[in-house]
């Protein structure tokens, strides 16, 4: 465990960030807090859900099981001691390229519609999030339409 986690500390971002050696793992918490948050919004955070959030962390970020594992406690021990989303958002918004933060917006929406639908306490917190991530709604759209055409595919 000792190792997963230290593995964490040195995973490379996208858009290090210059005299910060925390930035890869504090984005990934950032991004892990947010797919989790999704998870648990409509106060069921079932197994699909879980499922899909280690998925993505495992198959967007290279993580092994393990690391994604130590990285959900992380993630779950900074929401605990959270009163917002915005210092998530800031992290993200610090490291990555809008491009990157389309392509984390379809993270989320993989897990909104793991169970096929969209409550609205999803629409809420998907909307809330693409405007802390600095998105416009148009590319909260086109990103839910992408995932849906895949998921119908």
């Amino acid at each position: 465990m000792l190792a997963s986690l230290k593995r964490l500390f040195t995973l490379p971002t996208t858009k290090p960030q210059a005299g910060d050696a925390d930035s890869g793992h504090d984005v990934l918490v950032a991004v892990c807090a947010l797919l989790l948050e999704m998870g648990r919004i409509d106060e069921s955070f079932t197994e699909a859900e879980r499922d899909t959030v280690l998925s993505v962390l495992k198959d967007k970020y290279g993580l092994s099981t393990e690391d994604a594992e130590a990285l959900v406690e992380a993630a779950d021990r900074q929401l605990e001691d959270s009163i917002d989303y915005w210092h998530f958002a800031k992290r993200i918004n610090d490291t990555y390229s809008t491009e990157e933060k389309i392509a984390f917006i379809e993270m989320l929406w993989t897990v909104v519609f793991v169970d096929g639908r969209m409550d609205r306490h999803e629409h809420y917190l998907m909307n809330k999030f693409a405007t802390l991530l600095r998105l416009t709604h148009q590319q909260l759209i086109d990103a839910k339409l992408k995932i849906m055409a895949s998921q119908n595919s």
